[in-house]
């Protein structure tokens, strides 16, 4: 009975695995380029996107509003793809939810929410300095990488002009090689030329 209820157990683990790995491989991702690696953070250049934003004095209570939008909750009952990272802001300017529309989607034919408390805009273009971590993201872990983050731009001198996000890659049913990040937007000067992203 014990290794029957174990081997239930097993081909449910993998059942798990194979569907977020199916998930995660149909999913788009918000795009962004590399610049450069400095010690654990990388420097990356973000083009313009469409995202839908949610804000409450509690971030995580707008997943469900923004579910609802992209599910057909719009002014013209389109169902929008789901992307991946979902963005977190959690500070005293704002607290605050958004999805990043898929590419496809510009100011002129994203869908309007019919949810007074969403708003669908462009967001800017910009430089961000990245830091990853895994598991579970909380707050402990997110204050954790915030301040390395913020070390390591005070270490090398680079400005932040903004507050930090998280971004939330993976879906709760994801249990392993869960992927998160802390991006602050930095005041960085290139050479190069990153219109064609």
């Amino acid at each position: 009975m014990k290794i029957y209820k174990a081997n239930a157990l097993i081909r449910i683990f993998l059942t798990l695995l194979i569907c977020s790995k199916l998930v995660m491989a149909q999913t788009e991702m918000q795009p962004y380029e590399i610049i450069e690696n400095i010690a654990d953070c990388e420097i990356r250049y973000y083009p313009a996107v469409m995202m839908a934003k949610h804000k409450s004095k509690n971030p995580g209570a707008g997943f469900g509003k923004l579910f609802n939008y992209i599910s057909g909750n719009n002014n013209t009952e389109t169902k929008i793809a789901m992307t991946t990272p979902v963005h977190i802001k959690k500070s005293q300017a704002e607290n605050s939810m958004s999805f990043v529309l898929p590419r496809k989607f510009n100011i002129d034919n994203a869908p309007l929410p019919n949810d007074n408390s969403l708003k669908v805009f462009k967001g800017d273009s910009g430089y961000f300095a990245a830091i990853k971590y895994s598991g579970y993201t909380n707050e402990s872990k997110e204050k954790v990488f915030i301040k390395k983050l913020q070390s390591i731009l005070k270490e090398v001198e680079i400005k932040s002009s903004g507050e930090p996000v998280i971004l939330v890659y993976n879906s709760p049913y994801k249990l392993i090689n869960r992927r998160n990040e802390i991006i602050i937007p930095i005041s960085y000067n290139i050479s190069n030329n990153n219109e064609g992203l």
